[in-house]
């Protein structure tokens, strides 16, 4: 008999209010919950998640907001990864990465999640998508 061998990971999923407040609730949560899996706050791996957790989340409220509808914050720590996931309600609003022009003020937020992330991309769901970046447990 073949035992199953099976990576343990720890799993942390919250929603919250697809407003600029829950954005921000989002990225505190965020390291913090880190910080209670042994990634200190300031840790290079705990800034670069704040930083992506505070880019698609948001995204999420400024460009994929539905009324009446949160949008969803999941981390997902293995072994070697941590993966973070935004899900909001909008299938329609593809994240595309596009380099901005020098005076422009927005437009560099998936620049500096694609530079910080080993991958990213997005996944559709039953109602709306998930946008999703993996980080190296240096």
């Amino acid at each position: 008999m073949k035992a199953e061998i099976t990576t343990p990971t720890s799993e942390f999923t919250q929603r919250f209010s697809a407003t600029r407040r829950g954005a921000r609730v989002a990225r505190h949560l965020a390291v913090h919950q880190l910080n209670g899996w042994g990634i200190p706050y300031g840790s290079d791996l705990s800034d670069s998640a704040a930083l992506i957790v505070a880019e698609l989340s948001a995204n999420a409220v400024t460009h994929a907001r539905v009324q009446g509808r949160d949008f969803e914050l999941r981390l997902t720590l293995s072994p070697m990864t941590l993966r973070i996931e935004v899900s909001d309600a909008r299938a329609d609003r593809e994240p595309s990465p596009r380099p901005p022009t020098p005076d422009s003020e927005t437009g560099r937020g998936l620049l500096l999640v694609d530079a910080l992330a080993t991958a990213w991309g997005t996944a559709d769901r039953d109602v709306g998508k998930t946008v999703w970046a993996e980080l190296p447990r240096r």
